[in-house]
């Protein structure tokens, strides 16, 4: 295929040609030869970058914290002041997952139809409201209905902005976007330990306990995050208000030479039952759940697990922060590099050993010293586990609408890990819970190098097919199953 750098000023004409295309098939032959000045598309990703990640970033910052804030007002007294028992209070962390699990899947598939700003704002909208009456609740019932109506929110920011992620990137540029989300994670970690800290100081203020305050002023800063995606998160980012005409342009070409992952605008039942039966969401749904375990068990519960040391509760949450930002840092370093390299089971492999080593550590040596630095070894794949395995689905299955359903079904998947979770990390020193962690981590080690294999298999079968060495008696032949399509493993 010959190549040419278009500079849209001076190429008018070709422009125009583009524009006036009237199908699919002549859009993508007018634009399969255009190589991008690579100096714009750097300025042009920039601009993207600094228009959407921050909005993106503190959505799911500060969805995390309010789901996670659970951990911190544990160690403060909220279970004794509504009288909530061992078992009910992790029944309301497990609670939470039974409407989260139930609407990601249907929020991301109709994500389009709605349209990302609509979506996203209403969720967010609601999801404040439900944190700041959790600082009003005074019994089992009232925390059981909170998480519920959280969990029903919550379920449509993930799969729906890593959907809008597509949207926006290429393939290869997406484990350092993912990465920035995820990095919010650790980053809610680290803030809501913070915040904890200082809001629990807050104790009697008003006639309102700590813990209450900490629910208030969480919500109030969700509130924020509904107007910004309201007005900062275009539902058509390629005609992105910030975007002058020839980045419009560019971005017009970059979604033509990918309109293989992107696909057809149109729903279709057809590729709903692609991606159910599709292998590739099985294997990475598996791997999320294993992944996920870690992640909502050491989230959750650090606090909980640094008090089980002997901190109080204000340096149990201080404590947390340094942890927290290690995770960050770690999963936009790697990120990095995979996606440098398109491939994502080496790194996922390697990072889980880490944190293999340290729930080993958590479990068997008595030094809380040794201890605390084992929590540093946890969250290396606390957050590089789940934010590189979604990546890797992302990146592997094409059109739109096949890869909505799969992220929506790999989430619920892999989110039904929090049910579990609220049930293992019940009684100090959580010796069941890390233990149980230590074995998914094991497991998910051995279906990384399942799903790479799978991955190497069908790139060999699609290499025969192509060559016209095997004949192609496959059923689907469309979007990541056609044969130029490469998986990344």
């Amino acid at each position: 295929m010959s190549e040419k750098n278009i500079d849209p000023e001076k190429n008018a004409d070709e422009k125009a040609q583009m524009e006036v295309k009237s199908t699919p098939e002549d859009m993508l032959s007018a634009v399969e030869d255009i190589q991008l000045d690579p100096n714009k598309e750097k300025k042009l990703l920039l601009k993207l970058d600094l228009a959407f990640v921050p909005i993106i970033m503190y959505a799911y910052l500060s969805c995390f914290l309010d789901r996670s804030s659970i951990g911190n007002v544990k160690v403060a007294g909220m279970p004794e002041d509504i009288h909530a028992s061992s078992t009910q209070f992790s029944t309301a962390v497990s609670i939470f997952y039974a409407t989260y699990v139930t609407f990601e899947a249907p929020f991301a598939v109709l994500m389009k139809k709605w349209t990302p700003r609509n979506m996203l704002t209403a969720l967010c909208v609601i999801w404040s409201l439900t944190t700041i009456f959790s600082g009003f609740i005074v019994n089992v019932g009232g925390l059981y209905a909170v998480r519920l109506i959280l969990g029903a929110c919550e379920a449509g920011l993930f799969p729906c902005l890593n959907l809008y992620l597509t949207m926006v990137y290429r393939r290869e540029e997406q484990a350092k976007r993912v990465s920035y989300l995820m990095s919010c994670a650790a980053i809610s970690g680290a803030v809501g330990g913070l915040l904890a800290y200082g809001l629990l100081q807050m104790d009697g203020v008003a006639g309102k306990a700590g813990w209450r305050w900490v629910y208030i002023i969480e919500g109030l800063f969700s509130i924020v995050c509904a107007v910004w995606i309201w007005f900062g998160l275009p539902n058509d980012p390629a005609n992105a208000y910030f975007l002058n005409d020839e980045e419009k342009w560019m971005m017009r070409v970059r979604n033509e030479q990918r309109r293989k992952y992107m696909g057809s605008e149109e729903f279709s039942w057809e590729e709903m039952w692609i991606a159910a039966t599709d292998p590739k969401l099985y294997f990475s749904g598996a791997i999320q759940f294993c992944q996920d375990i870690l992640l909502y068990g050491f989230s959750t519960f650090l606090p909980a697990i640094l008090n089980s040391m002997g901190y109080d509760s204000l340096h149990s949450n201080a404590l947390t922060v340094p942890v927290y930002v290690w995770g960050a840092i770690c999963f936009m370093s790697i990120a990095y590099f995979s996606d440098k390299y398109s491939t994502f089971a080496p790194f996922l492999f390697v990072v889980n050993i880490f944190s293999i080593v340290g729930y080993i550590l958590l479990l068997t040596v008595k030094n809380d010293a040794v201890k605390y630095f084992a929590t540093f070894l946890c969250a290396v794949a606390t957050y590089n586990g789940p934010g590189l395995n979604i990546t890797w689905l992302n990146v592997n299955v094409a059109p739109h609408y096949r890869r909505a359903m799969e992220i929506g079904l790999q989430q619920t998947i892999g989110n039904c890990a929090g049910i579990v979770v609220g049930q293992i990390y019940r009684k100090s020193p959580y010796v069941l819970g890390n233990a149980f962690s230590l074995g998914s981590l094991v497991v998910a080690e051995i279906l990384i190098v399942a799903n790479m294999l799978y991955l190497r298999r069908q790139n060999v079968e699609k290499e025969r097919i192509a060559s016209g060495e095997k004949e192609d008696t496959r059923k689907v032949k469309s979007g990541d199953r056609e044969p130029d399509f490469k998986y990344h493993h």
